[in-house]
């Protein structure tokens, strides 16, 4: 069964094919994969593609994300990705799925009730569930009626605890839908079984902190399986200190910007989403490493980003650990987690009551690995989040 899992986000498109009819009790290489990057040049797109060691690059001067899908679609069948002969090969689509609201707690073959719930929750994901919608429907005008799966992001985070999920506001609240609804949750599903395995135990045995650590940051305790609490709630603006998202601020900042500076509820989502966190506070970029280099450099402003950023993770991870009551194992994973031994280092520093010591010496990898000392009694590891073949296996299960 040939499975093509598309990412449709704000600034970029990752798809891959995978083929089910193999092997599949590891994770499988993809027959294909491309990526569409859309921040470099505006008005245009840069497409790369990549299949059993050929690849391919292609600015395309359009604007369009929709065509551009189209292109990107097309290297499956045409040029040195070839691996198809026909796109009538592709037996199913699988689309990650931001926000899927209290509706969806698991992955749904899409229809047009589907696409309306999409459609209505785009206020809650205003950068994500459009580019979603946009791709499914990209990929029925491209595909024609082959089936299509959702596979919700909110969907791991479905099952917590309503004291969990509930905002301390009016009740009100409650009966509108306002609530912690959590996100990442394809990637903290996926560590959280990769971690069970790593381990040797089994995941319904343990209570793990998952920390996705990347552009956009979020944590969950996983209790027997199941997410019993985690850091981004509406929105994924709640929570730990990103990218260019601010994380969790005093609500009254925002009442005295609009009171005393004029602010307006657009230019608040400017400042929050795309204007704070590491970008912000440094002055530099939302790029960690950025940020590294320059505080290695003495840049006083870059340190106090980096400090910050480590600060209010491992106060959040404090969080998860007292939500879960206790703590077998802690997994870093997504572009930081996966690639910063300082941020493993600093992070972890203050758990050492728990028994929680890592090696001496530490050093990405291209595989996943266990960086804790051997007398260690808290496990951490370092997983490489396979997102998309998660997608892939809930469609497999699904269809």
């Amino acid at each position: 069964m040939k499975i093509f899992v598309l990412n449709a986000g704000s600034s970029s498109h990752k798809s891959c094919l995978f083929d089910l009819d193999q092997d599949n009790s590891e994770v499988p290489n993809p027959l294909w994969r491309a990526a569409l990057d859309w921040t470099h040049q505006q008005g245009q797109g840069e497409l790369s593609a990549s299949s059993a060691g050929e690849s391919m690059q292609q600015v395309l001067p359009i604007a369009d994300k929709a065509e551009g899908i189209k292109a990107m679609v097309k290297t499956l069948v045409e040029g040195p990705t070839q691996v198809l002969d026909s796109l009538s090969e592709i037996d199913a689509v699988g689309h990650r799925v931001v926000h899927g609201g209290r509706e969806y707690i698991d992955s749904v073959r899409i229809d047009e009730r589907v696409k309306a719930a999409i459609q209505r929750l785009m206020p809650l994901a205003p950068a994500h569930n459009p580019a979603n919608l946009q791709g499914i429907e990209a990929m029925e005008h491209i595909l024609g009626n082959i089936p299509q799966v959702a596979v919700f992001d909110t969907a791991f985070h479905a099952r917590m605890p309503e004291a969990a999920a509930t905002y301390p506001g009016p009740y009100d609240w409650v009966e509108q839908g306002i609530r912690r609804y959590g996100f990442h949750g394809i990637s903290h599903q996926y560590v959280a079984q990769r971690a069970a395995d790593m381990m040797g135990r089994d995941l319904a045995d343990l209570k793990l902190l998952t920390c996705h650590l990347g552009n956009g940051c979020s944590l969950a305790a996983v209790k027997g399986g199941i997410s019993v609490d985690t850091t981004m709630g509406f929105t994924p603006l709640e929570g730990l200190m990103m990218g260019s998202r601010s994380g969790s601020v005093d609500p009254g900042i925002l009442m005295y910007l609009m009171r005393q500076e004029g602010y307006s509820a657009d230019q608040l989502d400017t400042l929050l989403n795309k204007e704070s966190g590491l970008k912000g506070l440094s002055g530099i970029s939302n790029d960690l490493r950025s940020v590294v280099e320059a505080m290695e450099q003495g840049n006083e402003q870059a340190r106090l980003a980096v400090d910050t950023f480590i600060h209010r993770l491992r106060r959040e991870m404090g969080g998860m650990i007292a939500s879960l009551g206790g703590l077998d194992g802690v997994v870093f994973t997504a572009g930081i987690g996966e690639n910063s031994p300082l941020v493993w280092q600093r992070a972890c520093e203050g758990f050492e009551f728990l028994g929680l010591r890592l090696k001496n010496s530490l050093d990405r990898s291209k595989d996943d690995q266990e960086i804790t000392a051997a007398d260690s009694r808290v496990r951490a590891l370092v997983i490489h989040t396979q997102e998309e073949w998660a997608i892939a296996q809930a469609c497999l299960a699904l269809l």
